[in-house]
């Protein structure tokens, strides 16, 4: 039997599809002549937030400390903080906001419909929203843990004494997850009291409805604020999980994505820099070639994003940098009473550590 000769056969092949290709582009060219192509670029939702004029923002309708609105309707809290800094970043004008109250069960889906531009609702950075729900996050605002908040009259020092007890829950969150996960490992009950938000859960729990309140311990800093005497309530010393929460967006358009990340960025670089909204300008002729880029006097950040050169000024003028709004709406000085901990800089003992602006 005559041996068959593999490479002349794939020589052959190869040739074949050469002369297909030339005559099918020779076709198409010849069939187009005096036919014009014209690709259209996408416009991108950072286009469609300047022609509407102004940025929509989803974030927690009753959060003390992260969102929530006063008895004239003001937002304020550090998720709010971003939001004017977006708006900040793109308009130049950190005024520029709709926003947008949602409790957790509304949260994914109204930033999935389009109906908002962007969360920044305490939300957990996980594998699952990142992928399953095809969302981007675009950074982490703040480090949190779950934990426990009881009345000191239980007399209960530790969460492993929680057996059997009514737990405040909001349901279909990584809260329900975690709690379900740790009462299982350690060979405990309990039994749910559903909620809708962190409302309800102190209402709930103000009112003997259930034993304990378990969410992120900065959610539970912020019902122990709004309780009546807050020194009949105490967090549980556990944390029982890791809790990165961020603004997210939809997956899909790098270019808004990119613009909410730095604006991030921004701030958290500002404080370590030493820039803040009271010498910022003062800042405008500092030496540090960092400072420069950050506030736009030099480099060509901000246009590389879509955005004004003084973007990053902008930001800082108007809303301050990370440290600045971390203490105003939930640090030591406020009723929340947060030390920096985990959110103070790299530098200071946190892990609050971003990309440089170069």
């Amino acid at each position: 039997m005559k041996k068959i000769n593999h490479t002349s056969i794939q020589n052959i092949i190869g040739v074949l599809m050469l002369v297909a290709v030339f005559l099918a582009v020779a076709f198409t060219s010849n069939s187009n002549k005096g036919s014009k192509v014209v690709v259209e670029k996408e416009i991108g939702l950072l286009q469609q937030v300047k022609e509407r004029g102004y940025v929509i923002c989803g974030v927690n309708a009753n959060l003390p400390g992260f969102s929530a609105q006063d008895e004239s309707g003001t937002w304020s809290g550090l998720d709010v903080d971003f939001c004017k800094a977006v708006s900040a970043a793109v308009f130049g004008d950190s005024s520029k906001v709709e926003f947008v109250g949602l409790n957790a069960a509304q949260r994914f889906p109204t930033l999935a419909s389009g109906n908002i531009d962007v969360l920044a609702r305490n939300t957990t950075w996980t594998i699952s929203r990142d992928v399953n729900l095809m969302f981007e996050f675009a950074g982490v605002n703040y480090y949190d843990g779950q934990g426990f908040l009881i009345p000191t009259e239980l007399g209960i020092k530790s969460a492993k004494g929680l057996d059997g007890a009514f737990v405040c829950i909001t349901k279909e969150t990584t809260s329900e997850l975690n709690l379900n996960d740790y009462f299982a490992e350690n060979n405990m009950a309990y039994r749910p009291i559903y909620v809708e938000g962190n409302k309800e859960a102190k209402a709930k729990l103000f009112g003997g409805e259930c034993d304990v309140f378990t969410t992120d311990a900065s959610g539970l800093a912020s019902a122990r604020s709004g309780a009546e005497d807050p020194s009949k309530w105490m967090v549980l010393p556990e944390i029982i999980s890791k809790e990165p929460l961020g603004p997210l967006v939809r997956q899909g358009d790098q270019e808004w994505e990119d613009v909410i990340r730095w604006t991030h960025f921004i701030m958290v670089n500002a404080e370590e820099a030493g820039i803040t909204s009271k010498n910022v300008d003062e800042m405008l002729t500092a030496k540090s070639k960092e400072v420069k880029r950050i506030l736009g006097v030099e480099g060509y950040i901000g246009p590389m994003l879509g955005l004004g050169m003084k973007f990053g000024y902008n930001i800082i003028k108007q809303v301050g940098n990370y440290g600045e709004s971390f203490e105003r709406n939930v640090g030591p000085n406020t009723p929340l009473a947060l030390e920096r901990g985990l959110n103070n800089l790299w530098k200071n003992g946190g892990v609050m550590y971003v990309p440089p602006i170069r």
